[in-house]
């Protein structure tokens, strides 16, 4: 059994890795050097994407890049400066895109995502905060005939897991019609989807679960890990010491030169994206996200203001970040004649991403790990925590955690 945990992390991850830990009655410390919410855990886009069960490393994925780059007006940049980042893990990326990777990398995917929103429902309901995952589906929105041709040809004939997709109604395109000045050629709805209202207050609410729950918050950041029996002892930057039974590293892009000493190899790469938010004006708060595929970008109401997100952007985590970014965003959110009004708070986050667009979840003896959920760190977070805990507590998880563990990196 296990009774004491360290989690090395305080983002999305991290805190369901705690509070399932929690629940099965281990005594459980948080370690982090950073105050809430500033991570990707927090500035993302709110969507809980059950439909994205297909792998970003793809030869699909591989084929589009050159119309997708940045100084072609897409929403992928790779920045020169940060080449020495960027061109080993997108090597890697190619190795992984072969299409036997990619149909394993699919199926667990796929059997993982079915399990995220019953995960998340359970959470929620154990923290008194049920309201804050709606699932209303989404949109997705096309400007042209061209584009609305050829996106809804792709998206009726995909395979989006437990999740469906259907045309617009004529009273569906009418409303969407109202947030925005430009012309909607087409849209789709998805259903199944869902969105977390508010992401500040699911912070609150989880780390209020995990205090009182009787968990410990230690404001540090984590130097090494090194194991000894069946324990496992931390060693912060100011040189004091923290031991339990297991230590589990859920740092985010971070994560990797914690597990590197312990002969753990996660060639992580920091993938950053990009909002702006502000006063949302008129737009609609039960209004589901809306994704404006032309231009890569996905608007979403939360409590009291409006964000548009967009960007991939593969650097390192130090990278300043470029204003050019939420330029566009800004230049994008102008054109669309959205109700986004100033001041817009600008931010840039860095999602942990290894090369195959699968996470990190397992264990090493006295150390385990949840790490590298790239775009769908929010929407895996809640079954990562509760898979990682039932493999601590050797119960069986919802779903076989053989294709994340980190042994297929060597």
């Amino acid at each position: 059994m296990i009774r004491s945990a360290i989690v090395i992390g305080n983002g999305v991850v991290a805190l369901n890795v705690a509070l399932a830990l929690q629940r099965r009655g281990t005594q459980v410390t948080i370690v982090a050097p950073d105050a809430p919410w500033r991570g990707a855990s927090w500035g993302n886009a709110g969507h809980i994407a059950v439909e994205q069960v297909e792998p970003l490393a793809s030869l699909a994925t591989v084929k589009s890049v050159p119309r997708r780059l940045f100084s072609r007006g897409g929403a992928l940049a790779l920045p020169p400066r940060a080449i020495r980042h960027w061109l080993p893990f997108t090597i890697r990326l190619l190795r992984a895109s072969t299409p036997a990777r990619f149909a394993r990398g699919k199926a667990a995917l796929s059997a993982m995502l079915a399990t995220a929103i019953p995960a998340w429902q359970r959470v929620l309901a154990d923290a008194a905060a049920a309201a804050l995952l709606r699932v209303d589906g989404h949109f997705v929105v096309w400007e042209t005939a061209d584009s609305a041709a050829r996106g809804r040809a792709a998206w009726l004939v995909a395979d989006t897991g437990t999740a469906t997709v259907r045309d617009a109604t004529p009273e569906e395109l009418a409303q969407l019609a109202r947030l925005t000045t430009a012309t909607i050629a087409g849209a789709v709805r998805f259903e199944g989807s869902g969105q977390i209202t508010d992401t500040g207050a699911l912070g609150d609410a989880l780390t209020a679960r995990f205090v009182d729950g009787g968990g410990v918050r230690v404001h540090g950041r984590a130097r090494s890990i090194a194991t000894a029996g069946h324990s496992a002892t931390v060693t912060l930057e100011d040189g004091s010491q923290a031991e339990a039974d297991v230590v589990v590293v859920a740092a985010g892009a971070a994560s990797a030169s914690l597990v590197a000493p312990l002969g753990l190899r996660a060639p992580l790469i920091a993938e950053r994206g990009y909002h702006i938010e502000g006063d949302p004006g008129d737009w609609p708060a039960d209004q589901p996200p809306v994704v404006f595929e032309d231009r890569s970008m996905i608007v979403t109401r939360f409590a009291g203001r409006l964000r548009a997100a967009s960007i991939v952007e593969f650097a390192a985590v130090e990278t300043p970040a470029d204003p050019r970014k939420w330029a566009r965003l800004r230049a994008h959110v102008a054109a669309l004649g959205l109700p986004l009004q100033e001041p817009l708070a600008p931010w840039m986050g860095a999602r942990p991403t290894l090369p195959d667009y699968l996470p990190a979840i397992g264990r090493r003896s006295a150390v385990a790990y949840a790490f590298g959920h790239q775009h769908l760190g929010l929407t895996l977070s809640a079954t990562s925590g509760e898979a990682l805990a039932a493999l601590l507590h050797d119960e069986t998880p919802a779903y076989d955690l053989a294709p994340f563990d980190l042994a297929r990196f060597g």
